[in-house]
């Protein structure tokens, strides 16, 4: 039976379900990941990743940049 045969497989991945128990999550990883997703839409059309590249920095870095006055 497959319900037999699944079993034991969740009882041996059962030590990788710890970080709920734990109070850990991934929202940090996933913000970054979403924050870098929506600057490459932004920098399509540039014709190399440098752009990208600086985009990254400029909203992940925690960098203020001030106007001038």
């Amino acid at each position: 039976m497959p319900s037999v045969r699944l079993a034991p497989t969740i009882r041996a991945t059962k030590p990788a379900l710890a970080p709920p128990r734990l109070g850990l999550s991934n929202c940090r990883l996933e913000r970054l990941n979403s924050h870098i997703r929506l600057n490459s839409h932004r920098s399509f059309g540039f014709h190399s990743d440098a752009p990208l590249k600086g985009l990254v920095y400029l909203c992940c870095a925690g960098v203020i940049i001030g106007l001038p006055r």
